[in-house]
């Protein structure tokens, strides 16, 4: 069971914050948010985004998320139908921008992975007629039973039985003599045999990925660009100009003392971490994130709600120590236990989300086998990285907090 550990720099001891260090920490966030906003315009988007341009977009999420974390966090200290009003704009902004970057880094993972996994030398990409065979995956077949002895029969320009054709398709040419039935029985492939098939299913796979994350990352690119220039993103960066001059505080904030509603913030995480099973995710290689694994369900993995749910718990609590030390920047002082605590999270989400691309991407209908083992092989793979994750938080959380400054 996690305990709660004394902070050698805790927020809570010193004079007591008000709404005025709210306030003041709200308007620079604000200001963070046109700053970005600003080099965002200058730096232009293009198709595949300048790096400024992606800079600022980081920047305008993250004065985003901290504007949306401390009106959740002090809602009781400013205007409710303010805060009401202003929190799912911001969120809308944030994830908005976030779409995008999270295919781009979901889809480097993934082939990184499949690098790894196939044993190569270079990230194996699409082979002489790979990616015609990454096409035949996705797209249907003309015959379904032995739909790759006949494409490779039709490629090739002659004929052979089922069990050399299937081996053939987009791997090697089919030979000109039909094969005894007994080959495979007197000729076993070696290693090296069935690690070229291996690299073949994950340059298939590859492809595969790359073409349905691609195409979502541009989709997202393009829902950014709308969002950045609708009515309803300029209405929230009008509000966002007039928070930076004028906090809508209430009549109460001015000696109401802000540790109370951080410390509400700080329990409601504690809570959610120990209604986690932290005994299990402290024993390494417990196989526990693989349970489900085969669920035909396409709804995400229901076992990892409760990491995601800390994980944002986190970033408020995160956030509230920010507010109440006056740290506008929240790069003044690292709690290192809560870093490294959130550095794992964040691990969990995207090794999550990786393996239900690649489960996604299995469910493509008419795909050749040595791809369906290698996305397979690829899921196992990101659900393992899940469990990694989930006991790096566990060893990050037990331990004594730790503080450090970063001037």
């Amino acid at each position: 069971m996690a305990q709660r550990h004394l902070d050698p720099t805790d927020p809570m001891a010193g004079p007591a914050p008000t709404g005025d260090a709210l306030a003041s920490y709200l308007r620079a966030q604000a200001m963070e948010f046109l700053r970005a906003l600003r080099l965002h315009r200058e730096n232009g988007s293009g198709a595949n985004g300048a790096e400024g341009s992606v800079d600022a977009a980081r920047a305008l999420r993250r004065s985003a998320r901290r504007i949306s974390a401390s009106l959740h966090t002090f809602q009781p200290l400013l205007d409710t139908d303010w805060c009401e009003g202003m929190r799912p704009e911001l969120a809308w902004v944030s994830g908005t921008l976030a779409m995008e970057h999270a295919y781009t880094a979901r889809l480097e993972r993934l082939l990184s992975a499949l690098h790894r996994l196939s044993g190569s030398t270079a990230l194996p990409g699409p082979p002489a007629g790979a990616a015609a065979g990454a096409r035949a995956d996705g797209a249907a077949g003309k015959h379904a039973d032995s739909a790759a002895g006949a494409r490779a029969d039709v490629a090739a320009g002659a004929r052979a039985d089922s069990a050399a054709g299937s081996r053939a398709a987009g791997a090697a040419p089919v030979p000109q003599k039909a094969a005894p039935r007994d080959a495979g029985l007197r000729n076993p492939p070696t290693p090296a045999q069935e690690r070229g098939n291996l690299t073949v299913g994950a340059a298939k796979a590859g492809a595969l990925l790359d073409r349905q994350l691609t195409l979502a990352r541009t989709r997202a690119h393009s829902t950014a660009l709308q969002a950045l220039g609708s009515s309803r993103f300029h209405a929230i960066a009008d509000k966002v100009a007039v928070l930076a001059s004028e906090v809508p505080l209430n009549t109460s904030a001015a000696t109401t003392d802000l540790r109370p509603l951080a410390s509400a913030a700080q329990d409601r995480l504690t809570d959610a971490v120990t209604a986690l099973p932290l005994v299990t995710a402290g024993h390494p290689y417990n196989a526990a994130a693989l349970v489900h694994g085969l669920s035909p369900d396409t709804v995400p993995h229901p076992q990892d709600a409760p990491w995601h749910q800390v994980r944002l718990l986190l970033r408020l609590h995160r956030y509230a120590r920010e507010a109440v030390r006056g740290e506008p920047d929240g790069a003044c002082v690292v709690d290192l236990r809560l870093l490294s605590a959130g550095q794992a999270l964040n691990r969990h989400r995207d090794a999550s989300e990786a393996a239900a691309a690649a489960a996604q991407a299995a469910r493509t209908p008419r795909i050749a086998p040595a791809t369906a083992y290698a996305l397979g092989v690829l899921h196992a793979d990101q659900r393992h990285e899940v469990e990694a994750a989930r006991f790096a938080f566990q060893q990050a959380w037990q331990k004594e907090a730790e503080a450090v400054s970063t001037r």
